[in-house]
């Protein structure tokens, strides 16, 4: 695809995705983002804001196969990955593939699961592939995970530890709809008899070529050490004129927070119809990025301070490297 056809394909993906779903424009955009980057997003909100619907239509609209499972205390490992069956007629065993070889896989409510279940899902989302009975059996690709956590359950839930979370490339928050998001919902799901169904825009072949096209994204250093300096005020936020964050944080971002701040510019700027990054992509993408990577101590909760709180502080503190387009300009500054 060249240029002008990417953009006007990815146009054509947001207006059949809106078709189907109201408002949450951030959802959609950055569960784009995950797939070019070939990276997995969790989702965390209350029930009935159209995660489920959002993953499945997306599928729909890039001609991808979709698997929900729905994680409950009773799962074990074998019910997401497969296992062995033996058969009698043949005194042989059989391998039956589990819900996770599709191309699109939804895990509702993943923090109900045990830990064993967890980590399967998690080795399957770094591996992309699944041994049983010492065969290795590979995803399909391109191979998506959304994962989903309610926040306002405590009871039979396990919660993901921070090293699994970090496995993750965002964590996207939702909010209710407006009042006039609402009133289209009803209107399109409760008034007409009709239920708006999106139509097929890509195939998965063109789907993992603009995967190629988003990793040829120029970023220039600029962009880089900005990434990097986002992450490193995580670390050590005296640096940047804001060592009162150094009793919040307990943990900073990992390089995964670094790596994922700049494949995530590549992906944003090229939905935005660029062919190069810019600082604003990163800023853009950090909250999602780099909230569920920082470890808070028990200050921050005693003061009721959160990680998209201490986010902000570090943006409205960090400054963006900005490079004239003349090598020789003076006014330039790095």
């Amino acid at each position: 695809m060249d240029d002008l056809r990417t953009a006007e394909t990815f146009e054509q993906i947001f207006f059949e995705l809106r078709k189907v779903m109201v408002g949450q424009t951030r959802l959609l955009e950055r569960l784009l983002v995950g797939v070019l980057c070939r990276g997995h997003c969790l989702l965390e909100s209350v029930p009935g804001l159209a995660k489920t619907l959002a993953a499945e239509t997306l599928s729909k609209v890039v001609g991808g196969t979709f698997a929900r499972i729905q994680f409950t205390p009773d799962l074990l490992p074998s019910d997401i990955v497969g296992t062995r069956i033996y058969r009698g007629s043949t005194e042989t065993f059989d391998v039956e593939l589990g819900p996770v070889f599709v191309n699109f896989l939804l895990t509702d409510e993943i923090n109900r699961a045990p830990a064993k279940v967890q980590s399967a899902l998690l080795e399957v989302m770094a591996e992309q592939q699944v041994t049983i009975g010492g065969v290795t059996h590979p995803v399909p690709a391109p191979f998506f995970v959304v994962a989903t956590q309610n926040p306002i359950e405590s009871e039979g839930v396990y919660n993901l530890p921070d090293a699994q979370r970090d496995r993750f490339m965002m964590k996207i928050v939702l909010d209710h709809p407006t009042a006039e998001e609402e009133l289209t919902i009803l209107d399109r799901m409760g008034v007409t008899t009709t239920v708006p169904e999106p139509s097929q825009v890509i195939s998965l072949e063109q789907l993992v070529e603009l995967q190629r096209r988003a990793d040829s994204v120029f970023v220039d250093r600029s962009v880089a050490q900005y990434a990097v300096d986002l992450v490193q005020c995580t670390r050590n936020p005296a640096r940047f004129n804001v060592g009162d964050l150094g009793d919040i944080i307990g943990l900073g971002a990992s390089p995964r927070a670094t790596i994922n701040l700049v494949r995530g510019a590549r992906a944003l700027a090229m939905l935005r119809g660029r062919t190069y990054a810019t600082p604003q992509d990163v800023f853009d993408l950090a909250p999602e990025i780099m909230r569920h990577r920082l470890l808070l101590t028990y200050d921050a909760l005693a003061q009721d301070v959160t990680t998209d709180d201490v986010i902000n502080r570090m943006l409205a503190a960090v400054p963006a490297h900005w490079v004239s387009p003349k090598p020789n300009d003076a006014f330039s500054r790095s």
